[in-house]
């Protein structure tokens, strides 16, 4: 992977990295198909191991449509999240700039199978989007449903804090 330009916004503490996955709440799976790219939004779940730095993350999907055959050509996709938005403002037009945190990265799609491994991805998903719901999953409901493992290649995080108030 090519290194990233501007070493001084690298995120690079496993810790950081963690706060900024909680944080983020839509993901977007960059992806192709016969009709070119294709940025989709997603909610998330994940599971990040701080000693190897692995990363896995959690997604469901309707099991057919254009994004659902993009999957199946191709389970190469692009990630990208990211939050702590905020307008930089400047003393001139160029001047102007944004504060962010975010994660970018590739990995590779695998499709749950069974319905273990289902409710085990939609549990991942849930615990980060809505924190202490339980939610049953009927059998009718997960036939119905995609889910899916990304498992994250290669990732960077990247930040840029906001300028400190005067006063």
């Amino acid at each position: 992977m090519r290194e990233m330009r501007l070493h001084k916004r690298e995120v690079t503490d496993i810790k950081e990295l963690r706060k900024i996955l909680q944080e983020c709440q839509v993901m977007r799976l960059g992806t192709m198909d016969e009709e070119g790219m294709m940025v989709v939004p997603v909610n998330f779940g994940f599971e990040l191991d701080e000693e190897t730095r692995k990363l896995r993350l959690f997604f469901h999907s309707a099991r057919e449509g254009r994004k659902a055959d993009a999957f199946a050509r191709n389970p190469i996709v692009a990630v990208e999240m990211d939050c702590r938005h905020g307008l930089i403002k400047g003393d001139y037009s160029c001047a102007y700039s944004y504060s962010f945190a975010s994660i970018m990265g590739t990995g590779t799609l695998k499709k749950a199978a069974a319905a273990e491994e289902k409710i085990y991805g939609l549990t991942r998903i849930l615990d980060h989007c809505a924190p202490g719901e339980k939610v049953e999953f009927s059998p009718e409901a997960l036939e119905r449903t995609d889910v899916y493992t990304i498992e994250v290649t290669h990732f960077t995080g990247k930040c840029r804090m906001p300028k400190k108030q005067e006063g």
